[in-house]
């Protein structure tokens, strides 16, 4: 018999996780363990193992093969570009306290796209050989330069399928801009912190902006059926919204995905909230009473699902390989392939975080121009760390799997791509989620099984969605 390299970490619950370089894992007394540590593994041992998929025999082609594609899956590398993150301009009408981007105000000049970068933007468009694209229009607020989002929806009546997504403070809503918005591919993204007192604090413009806000949230949500839009709230860890506030904030308006966002440590918000650089364990334990409130509020109510955005894409890259596009957390990560970022002049970055370190003189990671093009030594310098595979922490790690790489975070905040992966902040937000993922993966509990399986798609509640070994 062959054993698959595995990887152990103790449960929560009690007893250890088995995983093996594939992801397929299952839950081992605390002496299996020891007997696989000391290499005096029984008979029996060996079966439940190879049930697992942990184990086989070398002439079983059959087996080999499967787990070879297994593996396979979980590497599967970005192809061909068909994500951009456009940014038509920098100029807002806000100015809220967390800002990320580093925007500068409404009337200044000198910060939209030139026709020039237009049209660049337009000859890539016209480049990209598949039949499926997604736009993401970024700012500042790019609902100031409707034009400019007209010209490259436009241009991309050819593809096949094509969806678009414009995010927006909500503050002005035009009947050019809802000409926009009424398009069947068009969808709209907006930030919402909670009840109006929550969301106003985060905002620096009169609180009339607050309502105004409000008044065209309300106004969207009556036009168009669910799903239309999204929000998500960021969050001050250290003065976290009532959850349950927080949660009704959503449901009462038929907002389902709730993605809880600690303030990023970019932008504005790297000098207004210097202490984001690293997460806290009370945030940490905020961020499971939220998902316990959320599994306990969907058991009560079952006529809808509520979920935590991130919380379910882990999930996901847990069961589903392959098949989460997720930029955080994908492994191998590289830049410049299948996304790219296009800054209101026209350079091109990696990630919508690196462009945020530019803008705040931090450290200039773009990779190219949207004129000469990305296949530069910057990104191949980038994609050089654009994986875990060979790091000696992750390659110890059991949830190496399911985990990405996300570089860019970590020159945000540390100056460098190299730091020890324990001593990160993305390790340390990865260990705890995955801990608690597994330790709910684990859990008797109807109710938590019944999110968990909504929140993978299943039409049923199984009893344990993992196996468990003695």
């Amino acid at each position: 018999m062959t054993f698959m390299p595995l990887r152990t970490r103790p449960l929560r619950s009690g007893g250890a996780l088995v995983v093996d370089d594939a992801g397929a894992f299952t839950a081992a007394s605390d002496a299996l363990v020891a007997r696989l540590g000391r290499g005096a593994q029984t008979p029996a041992d060996l079966i439940a193992l190879s049930r697992g998929g942990h184990v086989f025999d070398m002439d079983d082609d059959f087996s080999r093969m499967a787990f070879a594609y297994r593996r396979a899956q979980r590497l599967t590398r970005a192809q061909s570009l068909d994500y951009l993150i456009l940014v038509p301009t920098l100029r807002c009408n806000l100015s809220c306290t967390y800002c990320q981007v580093s925007r500068v105000g409404a009337t200044q000049s000198g910060f939209d796209w030139s026709d020039d970068t237009l049209a660049g933007v337009l000859r890539l468009i016209d480049s990209l050989p598949g039949d499926f694209i997604k736009i993401e229009f970024q700012g500042g607020e790019p609902t100031l330069r409707p034009d400019l989002l007209r010209a490259v929806i436009q241009r991309c009546e050819r593809f096949a399928t094509r969806q678009f997504v414009i995010c927006s403070n909500l503050q002005s809503i035009t009947a050019d801009l809802l000409d926009i918005f009424d398009r069947p591919d068009v969808l709209i993204s907006t930030s919402l912190d909670g009840d109006a007192a929550t969301h106003g604090r985060n905002r620096t413009k009169e609180a009339a902006s607050t309502a105004t806000f409000a008044k065209n949230l309300e106004r969207l949500l009556a036009r168009y059926a669910p799903g239309k839009l999204s929000a998500l709230p960021t969050v001050d860890p250290t003065q976290p919204p009532d959850i349950d506030g927080l949660i009704d904030a959503y449901a009462s308006r038929g907002l389902e995905s709730i993605f809880l966002r600690p303030i990023n440590y970019q932008g504005f918000a790297r000098k207004r909230h210097s202490d984001s650089r690293e997460q806290s364990d009370a945030w940490r334990t905020y961020y499971e009473q939220f998902v316990r409130r959320i599994i306990e509020r969907n058991w009560h109510d079952q006529s809808r699902v509520l979920e935590e955005t991130y919380f379910s894409i882990c999930l996901r890259r847990i069961f589903r390989p392959g098949r989460e596009r997720h930029v955080d957390l994908r492994n191998p990560n590289p830049v410049g392939v299948d996304y790219v970022v296009i800054d209101h002049d026209g350079i091109v970055y990696p990630t919508d975080e690196a462009r945020m370190l530019a803008r705040s003189g931090v450290i200039d990671l773009a990779i190219g121009d949207v004129h000469r093009g990305w296949d530069t030594d910057a990104r191949t310098a980038l994609n050089y760390h654009a994986t875990n595979e060979f790091d000696p922490a992750c390659q110890r790690c059991a949830y190496q799997p399911f985990c990405g790489r996300d570089l860019v975070d970590d020159i945000a905040r540390y100056g460098r791509a190299d730091v020890p992966r324990l001593d990160t902040a993305f390790c340390r937000r990865h260990l705890h989620l995955f801990d608690f993922i597994f330790e709910l993966i684990y859990s008797d509990d109807d109710a938590v099984q019944h999110s968990l399986a909504r929140w993978l798609r299943l039409p049923g509640t199984p009893a344990a969605l993992g196996p468990r070994l003695q």
